[in-house]
């Protein structure tokens, strides 16, 4: 069965109990407050998500492009002359490669590596940052910062959104100054190891220095949804039918103009008052859930062939699909993560059943009878969701 996002944390299933050892207790106490330095929340680390060997193979063996990368030194920017070069792909010159020597020369010479945008092109981190985002409710990054020995990449600094740091590989030596909402204290002075996190709220001044060994860490960016983003979205939808302009010579009587305006504020007030303030989360909710980054991986692979599904087809949820429900105006409304797709009321008892489904968890199209009468309308279901990516046969 498919777990609310409450209960996939407390589950410990969730991503962000990789980042808080408590997480019910994180978000109650610390989120948003205060910065927080946790030892070991995931005893088994983050080799998964980033290693030495990953470093590597990402800067020797893929073609690594600007802007997926850079070098920084004591806070400086490195020139990108400096680390990349021209190749040529087809017909084309294709600017700002890699180089693997220079970069290595570089990195010896004590720059720190930024892998910039990995939750794009990093399928496991992808997942990772998937599963946070479903967690928190808000839309999340990741940069990797891999650092030589006893070298800084950055300088004194905040972030304008919240941040984990997910120490990966060495040792790395933090200096944490009060959040912005934190009372005044000492600044933090730790030493993280491998599997260790950091919470930074928003603004947060920090600084990081690699010790006697090399240091990689992912910097997980939280971007916050504001009060203010929700009230004005919810403000401009109201006011989409005021497309008609302030009069002209509107500057030589200023009193008529401030009275149109107090007339259409009032009317703005009392549309405020009526609107439907859970259909409006409802609507937020949405567009959330509808508009992460697609994980479907296999969906080319399952258009080479024609789809052939029977009543004795077995399919299962594809690994790292998301599918909630929603009825609104007599429209069935399923989120699929990346889309949201428009299906007939009839069909919520099959969906159900369907989004009840754990990852990879198998089903008989046919043990959808009881749901739909039709056996070609449950194929042609079936064939649907496995189009959109939400389902796989058993082999795929």
């Amino acid at each position: 069965m498919t777990l609310r996002i409450e209960e996939r944390v407390r589950a410990g299933r969730g991503a962000l109990a990789r980042c808080a050892a408590d997480p019910d207790a994180f978000l109650i106490h610390d989120w948003g407050r205060r910065a927080l330095v946790a030892a070991r929340p995931d005893a088994g680390g983050f080799d998964d998500l980033l290693s030495v060997d990953d470093v590597d193979r990402f800067l020797t063996t893929t073609a690594l492009r600007l802007p997926f990368f850079r070098l920084v030194k004591s806070g400086e920017r490195i020139a990108e002359s400096e680390y990349t070069r021209t190749g040529r792909t087809g017909s084309r010159d294709v600017t700002g490669i890699a180089d693997p020597a220079r970069v290595a020369n570089l990195f010896e010479d004590g720059a720190t590596i930024v892998l910039q945008g990995l939750h794009r092109w990093s399928e496991p981190v992808a997942r990772f940052c998937r599963d946070l985002e479903l967690d928190l409710g808000h839309p999340c990054q990741v940069n990797a910062y891999i650092t030589p020995p006893s070298a800084q990449g950055l300088d004194l600094h905040g972030d304008a959104h919240d941040v984990f740091v997910l120490q990966a590989f060495g040792r790395k030596r933090w200096e944490i100054h009060a959040a912005p909402r934190e009372r005044p204290r000492d600044p933090i002075d730790a030493t993280v190891l491998p599997g260790d996190t950091i919470y930074l709220p928003t603004g947060t001044p920090h600084a990081a220095r690699a010790q006697e060994e090399l240091s990689g860490h992912l910097t997980v960016g939280v971007h916050v949804t504001p009060w203010r983003d929700v009230l004005t979205a919810l403000v401009s939808r109201l006011l989409s039918s005021e497309d008609d302009a302030i009069p002209a010579g509107w500057h030589d009587d200023p009193v008529r103009l401030g009275d149109d305006l107090a007339a259409r504020l009032g009317r703005l007030a009392d549309r405020l008052r009526d609107a439907d303030a859970v259909e409006e989360a409802q609507r937020r909710r949405e567009r959330f859930l509808s508009t992460r980054p697609s994980l479907a991986r296999g969906s080319v692979a399952a258009r080479a062939t024609r789809i052939e599904v029977d009543d004795q087809t077995i399919v299962r949820r594809r690994a790292g699909s998301l599918c909630e429900l929603r009825s609104r105006d007599g429209i069935l409304v399923a989120m699929l993560g990346d889309r949201r797709l428009e299906m007939p009321p009839w069909l919520e008892p099959a969906m159900g059943v369907v989004a009840s489904l754990d990852d990879g968890e198998p089903l008989r199209v046919g043990d959808l009878a009881s749901e739909i009468r039709s056996a070609e309308a449950r194929a042609v279901l079936a064939r649907r969701l496995i189009r959109e990516g939400l389902l796989t046969t058993l082999g795929g």
